[in-house]
């Protein structure tokens, strides 16, 4: 090894799983040195990623598991930080960072591949001032700031009449705050717009996890279904994570008007789902952000005997050699969708999963922690051993003395 170069080192290790690395930085200071440096850290990562190496699904059920894309043999548990059981929710993955609810006042981050875990402040939900309400529905959205660096976590409260009067959540503005990792502090976002009163409708955002951002071109989405009594059609609303505000995306021209609209995300591209009577379904990809014309219909599928119903489908990554695309159908399926033939191939995971929906998330030696904090952690840890040895030692000292007198 002695007579290798370091650059065929850092080119070797640039190829090894996330978990070898992790196991390497043991070996002597300066390998742990060059895997924790941050050029190492984000090449290793872009490197995953135009590879499509190092992916994983995240299954969210009653439990929380996780299978490699390159076997998707059997689902293991997940093993994180403060696990309690059924009630976890991941909301979010973004370059090996899972964000995770405990509840709604009680988020965190974690990397599951170097198990680092942070949890957020506690931050207050905060009705509008004057008016008798509750909080209700709550939004999500976890991603990069690619500009300053930063991840960030979106906040949505949707607010409701204390009378439990049916209002259709028409008439209370919510409260967005966001949270920024680099700063570890939150902040409320004042300037909202009107359209923001008519997100929310029961049944979809409460089925299928519709209430999580998709993350594309560093601007999180979510879809505001139609509202038909008054005139408003399916809009996808975004929320930009380096400006901190609000934007209308551009949707694809569909033939039918008349579908229920998603979205997805593939290979960091936006995708509109659009499902036609839970009979067929077209997934459109946007090649270039927020550019009406970049629209490419990528696949369409049509129920069959074995998927009867299309109640839910979502693209969730390409394979290998970018001819196929794994689907989620339905919470309850995977199926290869060959681009070329235009065949679906189910696909059999082991774990007695149940009902569940799915993230890819590529593992990442992305730190949770700020480096300059955990050095001054480490630092002050150094500066309490020290003083516990000196008190220990003048306390030997002192006893001694005392002995001799």
């Amino acid at each position: 090894m002695s007579k290798l170069s370091m650059d065929v080192i850092t080119d070797i290790l640039y190829r090894l799983p996330v978990n070898t690395l992790v196991r390497f930085k043991s070996l002597s200071k300066p390998c742990c040195s060059l895997i924790d440096h941050p050029d190492f850290v984000r090449a290793h990562l872009n490197r995953s990623i135009q590879t499509r190496t190092n992916l994983n699904i995240i299954l969210k059920g009653l439990h929380l598991y996780s299978v490699e894309f390159d076997s998707l043999d059997t689902a293991v548990p997940l093993e994180y930080p403060l696990s309690n059981g059924a009630g976890t929710e991941v909301f979010g993955s973004c370059n090996g960072l899972l964000a995770f609810r405990i509840t709604d006042k009680n988020l965190a981050l974690y990397n599951p591949s170097t198990r680092q875990f942070r949890r957020s402040p506690f931050s207050e939900i905060d009705p509008p001032p004057g008016e008798s309400c509750k909080s209700g529905y709550v939004f999500y959205g976890f991603g990069q700031d690619v500009k300053t660096n930063d991840y960030k976590v979106v906040r949505m409260v949707q607010f409701n009449k204390n009378d439990d009067e049916d209002d259709g959540g028409y008439f209370f503005d919510y409260e967005v705050k966001v949270y920024s990792l680099k700063n570890d502090s939150w902040r409320k976002i004042t300037k909202l717009p009107c359209y923001l009163r008519f997100m929310f409708q029961f049944f979809y955002h409460l089925l299928h996890r519709r209430g999580y951002g998709v993350l594309a071109g560093g601007v999180l989405h979510w879809v505001m279904p139609p509202r038909i009594e008054l005139g408003m059609r399916n809009r996808i609303v975004g929320f930009d994570l380096g400006t901190e505000e609000f934007v209308e995306v551009p949707q694809p021209e569909c033939a039918d008007r008349n579908y229920l609209l998603d979205v997805g995300v593939l290979e960091g591209c936006l995708c509109a789902i659009c499902n036609y009577d839970q009979v067929s379904v077209d997934v459109w990809v946007m090649k270039e952000y927020r550019v009406k014309e970049s629209w490419t219909r990528l696949l369409s599928v049509q129920k069959t005997r074995a998927i009867n119903i299309l109640t839910f489908l979502r693209p969730l990554a390409y394979s290998k050699y970018c001819d196929k695309v794994m689907l989620e159908i339905n919470n309850q399926k995977f199926a290869w969708y060959d681009l070329q033939k235009k065949k679906m191939r189910s696909v059999k995971i082991g774990g007695n999963l149940g009902t569940f929906g799915a993230e890819a998330y590529v593992g990442s030696l992305i730190p949770v922690e700020d480096r300059k904090r955990m050095e001054n952690k480490k630092q002050n840890g150094q500066d309490e051993l020290r003083k516990r040895n000196r008190k220990k030692r003048d306390d030997f000292l002192s006893q001694g003395f005392k002995l001799v007198l």
